[in-house]
């Protein structure tokens, strides 16, 4: 099944669930930011390759905030899943965690793994 073909609201659902496992706290607003970018990347992986000049300004634009608020925001929802979350998922999905003493994934690093596995979990189904 193509991720263009599932309802907006199944891959909202399943993109919270895995943020929720990561440890992204559903209270800071770089959750809601993370979850719309990692939904429009899942769509199109053109825009990881501009998170600042695409992605960025489409989440500032749906929020009626500013692009800097936004990366800042999803930076630092990513330190916060990063320092708090659960290791094991983290290593299952990028290799490393913060147990290993690697540093964060950068934004958009994180963004385009989480959009890529959300692509292919729906792709198989």
């Amino acid at each position: 099944m193509e991720i263009t073909t599932v309802k907006d609201c199944e891959l909202e659902r399943y993109i919270t669930n895995i943020m929720l496992d990561i440890g992204v706290p559903a209270h800071l607003k770089g959750y809601h930011y993370l979850r719309d970018a990692i939904l429009l990347s899942g769509k199109d992986m053109e825009v990881v390759s501009s998170v600042t000049k695409l992605l960025y300004p489409a989440i500032a634009k749906r929020f009626k905030t500013t692009d800097q608020k936004v990366e800042r925001a999803i930076r630092n929802a990513i330190e916060v899943s990063w320092a708090r979350g659960n290791c094991e998922t983290f290593e299952a999905m990028f290799g490393y965690s913060a147990a290993s003493g690697k540093s964060r994934p950068t934004n958009s690093e994180y963004i385009a793994r989480i959009a890529d596995k959300v692509r292919l979990d729906f792709k198989a189904m």
